[in-house]
């Protein structure tokens, strides 16, 4: 079984994924998407299984920061996609792909352990 987290580094919330997953036996593969990016295809497939409104952060401060009319032209998966690229801290962290499918984003105790184990 092949895991990868993404996710940013000093991320508190990707911290305690990654603890946990270490924790638990998994020897998670990190893609750090702000030093080798992220690409539209990935962002989409993410988007297509969790839904944009899960993918795009809208509570964290890169989004806040955001000017206004930004925020107003994200209304569907193409705009949110775009505003992502431009903007990658504004995705929701960390997302955990296992071999190749996406199947887990932020972190819930919980739902890794029913999904993982």
């Amino acid at each position: 079984m092949t895991v990868v987290l993404y996710g940013i580094p000093n991320c508190d919330t990707v911290k305690k994924a990654r603890t946990w997953l270490e924790e638990n036996g998994f020897n998670p593969e990190f893609h750090d998407f702000k030093k080798k990016g992220i690409t539209a295809a990935k962002l989409n497939e993410w988007c297509d299984v969790f839904g944009w409104e899960q993918v795009l952060n809208k509570k964290g401060t890169t989004w806040r920061a955001l000017s206004p009319d930004v925020q107003k032209n994200v209304t569907d998966q193409k705009t949110a996609v775009e505003v992502l690229l431009q903007n990658n801290s504004a995705i929701k962290r960390p997302v955990i792909e296992v071999d190749g499918k996406p199947v887990l984003i932020s972190f819930n105790e919980e739902q890794y352990r029913s999904v993982l184990k």
